[in-house]
Order: C-alpha cells, then structure tokens, then sequence
C-alpha cells in the first residue's frame, strides 16, 4: 500500500514537471510569434514580400505543417536541442502568418481578444487537468471537428462566404475549447505514466505538449477575433 502510494506521489511531481514545461515552452513559442507578427506587420517591405504574392502564404502553411509532422513523428529520434529548434522555428514561420492579424484588426481588439482567449483557454486547461471525467472519448470527436474545420476553411478561400465564416469560427472555438482540455488532460496523464523516464523524454514529451497546447490557443485566439475583433478602416 505504502509502496503504491509513493508511486502515485511520485507519478504526480514527474505529471506536474511535465506540464510547468509544457507551459513554458508554449509561452516562449507565443512569444517568439507574437514579436514576429508584430514586426511583420510593421516592415512595408516584409508584409510585400510575404502578402504582395497570394501564393506565399500556402507556402508557409505547408512549411508549418510540415514542422508540424517533423516535430510530432520524428521526436522520439531526434535530440531534445533539435525538438526545440524546431518548434522555435515553427513559431516564427507561424507568427510570420499571424502578421496580416495586426494588418487587420485594430491593436485594441486584438489586445482585448488575447485577454479573452487567455482566460477561455486557462480555464479549460484547469478543467482538463482537474477533472476526474475521462476525456478520452471526446478524442475521436475533436479530431472529426478538426479535420471538418479545415476543409471547410480551404473551401472558404475560394467561396469567401461571411455566413460560412462564421459558422467556421463558431465551431472552431467549440473546437478548440474541447482540445485545450482533451489535451491538458492527456498530457498529465502521460507525465503519470513516466515514472521510470529520464529527464531527456520528459523533455521531448514537453516540446510535443507545448506545440499541442500552443495550436490550442492560437486557433482560439483566432477564431474568436471573428467576434471580438474589429477591422481597421
């Protein structure tokens, strides 16, 4: 009994390591695309080069998902220094996209926006990790959702439908406050499980959670300026 109460003790701190990474990571990564996109945005000569060609953005997106399957797939092979390369420069390619963001919408509703999505997001977060409902369930669910949104936003690219936007971003932030939790939740479960892995898995599973958590929030923070964002003139 003593012996089992110990490894759920020690289950637990490995659990919260994990995810006082997992964080930190991920606030690093907002950072590095947060500082990206502003400085974009403010460079004429950058926002040409990036936004003057339509097709230089689908060149980012599949560069990020090709970071995306690189990170995801190959962590197990690589060392921890390349997964957190590697991430870093997924967040600077991703906030190199999220610069027609500041072009956009105003700097105060973008400013008022994060603050919502911040909350929204730590709030799930809480609710993922302190729960006792299994949220494994909801996995499959998410992942349809997920797959359903992107169709539905490259078909958009063409129809530039406003209703179907909305209707995306509606779903989107169901979406995406469903994941932050399944995620959260998954995550501290994986850090219960690694009783017995060195210091350097624990590293690599955190760089994996912190891309996870950080897709979570920056797709809300998104989808959630269709409401509260508002354009420039």
């Amino acid at each position: 009994m003593q012996s089992k109460m110990y490894t759920a003790q020690f289950g637990k701190e490995e659990s919260n390591q994990l995810l006082r990474s997992v964080y930190n990571w991920m606030m690093v990564g907002l950072l590095v695309s947060g500082l990206t996109a502003f400085m974009v945005s403010h460079s004429e000569q950058l926002t040409h080069i990036l936004f003057g060609n339509p097709y230089m953005i689908w060149v980012l997106f599949l560069i990020e998902l090709g970071l995306v399957i690189a990170i995801s797939a190959g962590i197990n092979k690589m060392d921890v220094s390349t997964a957190r390369m590697l991430f870093i420069l997924f967040s600077f390619v991703d906030g190199l996209t999220l610069a027609v963001i500041f072009m956009v919408y105003t700097d105060t509703s973008i400013a008022s926006t994060f603050f919502i999505a911040a909350m929204t997001f730590g709030v799930m977060s809480l609710y993922g990790y302190f729960t006792d409902t299994d949220l494994s369930s909801w996995g499959t669910l998410l992942f349809v959702g997920l797959i359903g949104i992107i169709i539905a936003i490259v078909v958009n690219f063409f129809l530039q439908s406003p209703v179907m936007d909305w209707w995306i971003s509606v779903i989107g932030v169901i979406i995406f406050v469903g994941l932050t939790a399944y995620d959260t939740q998954k995550i501290k479960q994986m850090g219960e499980q690694m009783v017995q892995e060195s210091q350097e898995s624990l590293s690599r599973v955190a760089i994996v959670g912190a891309l996870s958590l950080y897709l979570d929030f920056v797709n809300l923070f998104i989808m959630l300026l269709e409401f509260f964002g508002n354009r420039r003139n």
